[in-house]
């Protein structure tokens, strides 16, 4: 039986001497989940959004941006106050063996998805800046992630977080600097913020920016993440702890400064193909992209676009793979060697890239995929942090589950909108 959170008090770092040093050692968590929001799906979507409808769809990337920053916010609440993850509440919660099983299938296909999008990108991005072939830089993304995965493994959260936040750097410069360079409409930019919708493709692109935004593996990396920086250090920690309200208050902190970094960069991605290549033929696919922007704005925005998407499909994979550790572990309680967890979520990828299939039609396909893996993941997420007996005085407030009810509504039915749309082909 999992522990009374009720009396169960979060394990802490000591306090620094500053405030702004205890405040920036309590950062990191947050950003490390983030680096989900900027995978090489994100990029895909978002590009394929803004050449075929311009700025129709900018009201997306910002709705998915406002309810990224409450989900992911419930899903560090939770590590922190319980000391478990989502993936090992439900564990526990889901008494029957075949319910477990069940329920890690369908988070087991949607980490799937997630690695096709993360390996694609980085395969696509070494293609673009160095002509290895597909399937080779596809093992080579792999192999990185291992490695990324090896030293949170043996150097702790801390040097992981330390690595991956670098990573987020170069994804920030690369996806924004031709914003810089060709700025966008401003009224047209304003206009995409009213929401609206133009025929069954707008929809598909509508639910693949935001499976691509609120990602199911970073509701359940985020929980796990927050329970490994918080508990880990208890063992360390004999001076005074900070309290549970504190380091939630520097987790709000946190997520708020991920979240601003993640929409700030989807929303550029796509207001820099509105502005430069809305119209210009083959602009929906990556490699059309880059071409485009190398002709329209020059060498130098072209490569570090592509520099952003090779460090988005390494970082991303790595946070991919240890998600996808962490919900087998949660909810099946098995634990395999890394390399062999690695090689199940890799091999979807390897044979996609293997079988010729484009490679932006699979990146975009998969965050379909992922928007409708996160119910699954995020009517839990409010359920469990609504309730007293989880988290005791620390539950959500009514208004923050009627907010998780209605993001919640929101995307399920955004989903089952988009199947009746396909399969009427209205």
């Amino acid at each position: 039986m999992p522990k009374n959170p009720i009396t169960t008090t979060a394990a802490v770092p000591p306090r620094p001497r500053s405030t702004g040093t205890r405040v920036a050692w309590l950062l990191g968590p947050a950003l490390v989940a983030g680096v989900a929001y900027l995978d090489p799906g994100n990029v895909a979507s978002n590009m394929t959004a803004g050449a075929r409808y311009g700025y129709l769809l900018v009201w997306v990337v910002v709705l998915g941006n406002t309810m990224a920053w409450l989900i992911q916010y419930l899903s560090a609440k939770l590590g922190v106050v319980t000391g478990r993850s989502l993936a090992e509440t439900l564990g526990d919660r889901i008494r029957s063996r075949w319910g477990r099983r069940a329920y890690w299938l369908q988070a087991e296909l949607v980490a799937m998805a997630t690695d096709i999008a993360e390996v694609i990108g980085g395969a696509v991005a070494l293609w673009l800046l160095f002509g290895v072939p597909l399937l080779a830089g596809g093992v080579i993304t792999g192999v990185v992630s291992i490695a990324l995965l090896l030293i949170q493994q043996r150097r702790g959260a801390r040097s992981f977080e330390f690595v991956v936040i670098g990573l987020l750097a170069i994804i920030a410069l690369g996806f924004t600097y031709g914003v810089f360079v060709a700025p966008p409409d401003a009224a047209a930019t304003l206009d995409g913020m009213i929401p609206r919708f133009e025929g069954t493709d707008s929809v598909l692109l509508a639910a693949s920016i935001l499976g691509a935004t609120i990602m199911p593996h970073a509701i359940y990396a985020h929980s796990a993440l927050a329970r490994d920086r918080f508990t880990a250090s208890s063992a360390r920690s004999e001076d005074r702890a900070v309290g549970v309200r504190r380091v939630l208050r520097a987790t709000r902190w946190d997520v708020t400064i991920a979240l601003v970094i993640a929409g700030t960069v989807n929303l550029c991605i796509l207001l820099l193909a509105a502005a430069n290549l809305a119209g210009v033929p083959g602009t929906d696919s990556l490699e059309g992209a880059y071409a485009a922007l190398s002709d329209n704005l020059g060498i130098v925005v072209a490569t570090l676009f592509a520099v952003g998407l090779l460090a988005s499909g390494l970082a991303s994979t790595a946070v991919g793979a240890y998600a996808g550790a962490e919900i087998m572990q949660g909810l099946l309680r098995v634990r395999i060697p890394l390399l062999a967890r690695r090689l199940v979520t890799l091999a979807p990828a390897l044979v996609i890239l293997a079988l010729g299939v484009d490679p932006t039609l699979a990146l975009v396909l998969s965050q379909v995929v992922l928007s409708f893996g996160i119910p699954f993941a995020l009517v839990p997420l409010v359920a469990l942090t609504a309730r007293r007996s989880v988290l005791g005085t620390h539950r959500n407030r009514w208004w923050t589950t009627a907010a998780g009810v209605a993001a919640s509504a929101f995307l399920i039915t955004l989903n089952t909108l988009l199947l009746w749309l396909v399969l009427t082909g209205g």
